[in-house]
């Protein structure tokens, strides 16, 4: 896979575009089928009170923006960092550097909203005393985890399997550098750690508390990225403050805002979500 996308990234984007809807699009969405049923279900819980031409827009949407998504993913492989400080630019950074030094490090909470695999270009522009690591669960394509990874690594930052973020954390917290730890909070929790629920969209749903236990245990200030995508392929990440004192914070109050920011970030463009993973297994309509 990832000599497939090498020999592709040497593709203008905009050729890489023409080849997502004119090929992808139609071969995903109407040959494929691609987890058609999953998106349709997850829409259905998301938005029930929607008529279903506007939900059918919305899956219409959310195809043509996948096919997009993978010709950037691609893309990214050999973007220069001169075109990635155009396609995605970052808000609030001061405020991270300064949160970050303060405390001996930071955690950012994120969805899979918009083109998550450019994100770890917040690394590249950021102060060069911050250490950014993206947290990951290993994927069961092997060929496709280490071409994610390769791909992550290019754009900066390190990259923690979930499994080892705790022996990591109390490891780099001992060199006195600002780490910050990259979470993609929004992934469904596993099957035995469902006790935390809370109401997303209009549904009852059980969330993963990894970053806000981590952040109580570490006294790490807690931030959002939420992203917006003014134009195709370009991105903008406002980076917004959770809490700077998580020791004193109730348990699951982290967790409570996380999914609240998310939740706006998705209804202000629900197509730009990930709506093909099983976010929804475990999750009752409210």
């Amino acid at each position: 896979m990832l000599t497939l996308i090498k020999i592709l990234s040497l593709l203008p984007l905009s050729v890489l575009y023409a080849i997502a809807q004119g090929l992808l699009y139609p071969l995903i969405y109407y040959v494929v089928r691609y987890r058609r049923k999953m998106v349709r279900h997850n829409l259905r819980l998301a938005f029930p009170d929607k008529p279903d031409n506007e939900r059918q827009l919305i899956e219409k949407q959310f195809y043509h923006w996948f096919a997009d998504l993978l010709a950037e993913i691609v893309h990214g492989y050999r973007a220069t960092d001169e075109e990635m400080r155009e396609r995605i630019q970052y808000s609030g950074l001061d405020e991270l550097t300064k949160a970050a030094r303060q405390h001996g490090g930071a955690m950012l909470m994120i969805g899979h909203i918009g083109c998550w695999e450019w994100y770890a270009e917040i690394a590249k522009q950021s102060a060069t005393d911050l250490k950014f690591h993206y947290i990951y669960r290993r994927l069961k394509s092997e060929s496709a985890d280490k071409a994610m990874l390769e791909l992550r690594k290019k754009r900066g930052g390190d990259c923690i399997e979930k499994n080892l973020l705790l022996r990591r954390m109390v490891s780099y917290r001992k060199d006195h550098l600002p780490h910050i730890y990259c979470m993609l909070s929004d992934q469904k929790p596993s099957a035995q750690d469902l006790d935390y629920r809370l109401p997303f969209l209009n549904t009852d749903s059980p969330f993963i508390t990894g970053t806000d236990t981590l952040a109580r245990k570490f006294g790490y200030p807690v931030f959002y990225i939420d992203y917006t995508m003014p134009s195709r392929g370009h991105y903008i990440g406002r980076l917004k403050l959770i809490t700077d004192a998580p020791e004193i914070t109730d348990v699951g109050s982290i967790t409570r805002e996380y999914a609240k920011l998310l939740e706006q970030t998705i209804l202000r463009t629900p197509h730009i979500w990930l709506w093909t993973h099983n976010r929804f297994k475990y999750s009752k309509p409210l």
